[in-house]
């Protein structure tokens, strides 16, 4: 997902364009490596954790430190619910009858 800047917002408006945002092509590539992908950025995020709290250890900032370990505690929870969503997917898939 990509983030707009709010001055962009409406700025094509009446100019002849409509009002719909423009679709961001999807990445190409297998649903294995976006999987695999995605599984590598939170082993990331773990591990700019496990620095953070060594930095802490050794006198370093505990803001850094809350702030790498709340970003890993989010990342974590939402790729738990794409797994999960995954997981619900695949059952329902194996449900329907051909």
């Amino acid at each position: 997902m990509t983030d707009l800047p709010i001055k962009n917002i409406g700025a094509g408006a009446g100019i002849g364009e409509t009002s719909q945002t423009k679709q961001v092509a999807p990445e190409k590539g297998n649903f294995e490596n976006v999987i695999n992908e995605a599984i590598n950025k939170v082993s990331q995020v773990q591990e700019d954790v496990d620095k953070a709290v060594n930095a802490l250890s050794s006198g370093g900032d505990i803001t850094s430190a809350v702030l790498a370990i709340e970003k890993a505690d989010m990342t974590f929870q939402m790729m738990v619910e794409v797994r999960n969503k995954l997981i619900s997917t695949y059952q329902e898939v194996m449900r329907m009858q051909i």
